[in-house]
């Protein structure tokens, strides 16, 4: 969500320099560098923002299965 927040913030004017827009930059941007080294800009759109969304996604998945499987487990020995 906060990802989200900071992609809309590129439409407002003077978004990224507003108190909130400094403060998103702190949390979102060493997270977006990451994912900003890879070839994900095409002319003016960048969609190193949709990545990063797609992947604390799949992350949030994986760990969920994982911890459910895990307590499958200890629960019911299985």
């Amino acid at each position: 969500m906060i990802l989200v927040v900071y992609a809309l913030l590129s439409w407002m004017p003077g978004g990224y320099e507003s108190g909130i827009g400094r403060f998103l930059a702190k949390i979102c941007e060493p997270f977006l560098n990451l994912f900003r080294k890879l070839p994900l800009s095409f002319g003016p759109v960048d969609f190193s923002i949709m990545a990063a969304v797609l992947a604390l996604n799949l992350g949030g998945r994986l760990i969920y299965q994982l911890l459910w499987s895990l307590a499958v487990r200890l629960l019911y020995g299985v």
